[in-house]
């Protein structure tokens, strides 16, 4: 029987292929099961403890490292982006994948994701789906002006999709039986996804007051360029502030340049865009708020600084005052401003652990939403 063993496992919607390695004796022992937790952790146990399990993270998310966790065995979620493959090797089949899977694990080359509970699965799912929904109402609002502009339309007005635009949208019309359809139709959809944003906006605002993260929610309210939405989405995609630095936030969310360096030879391009794709795009729109004139807190960030203990508000103060004056430096220095805007948001993600971080550290008396008393 195979003592220490570590096991990859290739995990696909309907099946899972296993490799069990036991390093002292190269023995490999490899088989084919449905993809049913039970069934995988009926096959895990029949090898001697202690047994160590690893998977790939992707589309199958994490129901099978819960499952197997709350079963007693050690189960990691490898980061795909993060795993060795050799370049010459071109045959990939999934014994090979869960056989490397072992090995890597066997040797400490994994670099393991967070697995969520499942409530802040959920939670993160909530958030998700309100950017998706702003993403394709957009793209419906650019198919109607798109309609307007090839057709040499062009309201007079510079505030578009107000109560007013939308009632000069319907007063227009189409010679064209089949254009004025398509129109109508567009027109419908713009609306309906609208109508369904603010829905999903209202259910985000009343679960972000009552969850796990509303402390930390409240905290990145008293950051300029973060209201509600943004702040519960920083919260559900980080999740653990705690695993990080001020520093090293800004390489997870990928907001640092990307370098090339050999020998004498040192080069940085583009930021590496690793991490939450959402948390940077949050990040990056919320930088550009600071940008704009600041003396002092307006109403919005008084009243949210009063959910909030002392510390927290010190170090919202502090943060808004350095990230505006930065954004004054790099205009001095005529800096690129999409440049500028990603350092500016480089350094915000520093400042949101700062708030955070405390929080989750067990600072709730300092920081976390205080008693209506």
């Amino acid at each position: 029987m195979i003592q220490h063993t570590f096991i990859g496992l290739d995990v696909h919607a309907a099946s899972v292929v296993g490799c069990a390695l036991a390093p002292d004796t190269g023995e490999l022992v490899q088989a084919k099961m449905d993809s049913d937790p039970a069934v995988v952790l009926d096959w895990i146990c029949r090898f001697e403890a202690p047994v160590k399990a690893v998977y790939e993270s992707g589309p199958t998310g994490y129901v099978l490292a819960r499952f197997l966790r709350e079963a007693g065995i050690d189960c990691v979620v490898a980061a795909s982006s993060k795993l060795l493959r050799a370049p010459g090797d071109k045959v990939k089949t999934d014994k090979r994948d869960a056989r490397l899977l072992a090995e890597m694990l066997a040797l400490g080359q994994v670099t393991d994701v967070r697995v969520p509970t499942r409530e802040q699965e959920d939670l993160r799912d909530l958030s998700r789906l309100r950017a998706t929904a702003a993403k394709n109402l957009a793209h419906a609002r650019q198919h109607v002006n798109a309609i307007l502009l090839r057709h040499g339309i062009r309201y007079p007005k510079k505030t578009k999709w107000t109560k007013e635009h939308v009632l000069w949208l319907h007063r227009q019309h189409f010679d064209s039986p089949v254009l004025q359809f398509t129109w109508e139709a567009d027109l419908e959809q713009a609306e309906l996804l609208a109508a369904h944003l603010k829905r999903i906006d209202q259910r985000v605002a009343a679960t972000a007051g009552n969850c796990e993260y509303t402390p930390v929610i409240d905290a990145l309210m008293c950051l300029r360029g973060v209201d509600i939405t943004t702040g519960f989405g920083l919260a559900v995609e980080i999740g653990d502030w705690t695993r990080f630095t001020g520093s090293s936030i800004g390489s997870y969310l990928g907001l640092v340049p990307s370098e090339q360096s050999s020998g004498q030879t040192r080069h940085q391009g583009p930021i590496t865009k690793a991490g939450s794709r959402y948390a940077r795009k949050l990040l990056i729109e919320a930088a550009w708020v600071h940008r704009r004139p600041y003396s002092r807190p307006g109403l919005r960030l008084v009243r949210q600084m009063d959910l909030v203990g002392p510390a927290t508000r010190i170090r919202a103060l502090e943060g808004n005052h350095r990230l505006h004056h930065k954004w004054e430096v790099f205009d001095a220095r005529k800096k690129r401003s999409v440049t500028a805007n990603t350092a500016i948001a480089r350094e915000m993600a520093g400042w949101c652990w700062s708030l955070a971080a405390p929080l989750q550290q067990g600072g709730h008396g300092q920081g976390g939403r205080m008693n209506a008393a």
